[in-house]
């Protein structure tokens, strides 16, 4: 038997903020800098929905720690300078927020500094204090179950009877390793094609997510 539906877990980047166009914008750019050229769909199936870990690794790993290291530190500095030039809540996520009645935490690879952030800069961060988790808290990220897992410890909830909000590949492979539901949103960078996989709703429109869920 199915369980209903007790908690919504939002990833950060993508699906509360749009922020990843400005990510893959600030990678490809690093990329053509620092030696290691990249397209935006090569940022999009590399980066997108990874960690900070796995993001430096891939770079290590192509271009040496040294230069691995420079290169997080001016995407750091990049992106909040962005981010501060103009970051937007994702298009009808105030809306779709204010038709759920279900309780909601936030599960995102970036770190706790990264969501204040990008969370304080589009008022969304008070509706999530207290209830935010990041991928920095587990042993290993998305694709790997942990993170959703954690969240739904420290919430509570059993994962079976939690629905995560995802944009990227490795998220939704990341909530269905923890046997939960996933709803990627086709909305952003990622292809409704590379979202899709048992257990998963994929979805365009982030007004629809309030339907979606309380059919699900």
């Amino acid at each position: 038997m199915i369980k209903p539906i007790e908690l919504v877990i939002f990833d950060c980047d993508g699906v509360l903020v749009d922020s990843e166009r400005i990510a893959m914008r600030v990678q490809v750019a690093l990329g053509a800098e620092l030696g290691w050229p990249l397209t935006e769909e090569e940022v999009v199936a590399l980066f997108i929905g990874r960690s900070q870990a796995s993001i430096t690794a891939q770079i290590s790993e192509r271009l040496g720690a040294g230069t691995a290291a420079v290169w997080w530190e001016r995407f750091e500095q990049l992106h909040r300078e962005a981010v501060d030039n103009g970051l937007e809540a994702v298009d009808g996520l105030p809306e779709a927020l204010a038709a759920i009645d279900l309780p909601v935490c936030v599960a995102s690879s970036g770190s706790h500094e990264k969501m204040r952030h990008t969370l304080g800069r589009t008022g969304l961060y008070e509706r999530f204090a207290g209830r935010i988790h990041s991928a920095t808290e587990v042993a290993r990220g998305k694709p790997a179950p942990d993170l959703f897992l954690y969240a739904a410890e420290r919430m509570g909830v059993d994962p079976a009877a939690c629905a995560v909000v995802e944009d990227s590949r490795p998220g939704v492979e990341a909530a269905r390793a923890a046997g939960m539901r996933a709803f990627g949103y086709a909305g952003g960078l990622t292809t409704a094609e590379l979202l899709e996989g048992p257990d998963t709703v994929v979805f365009d429109d982030m007004r629809k997510l309030p339907g979606l869920l309380a059919g699900a």
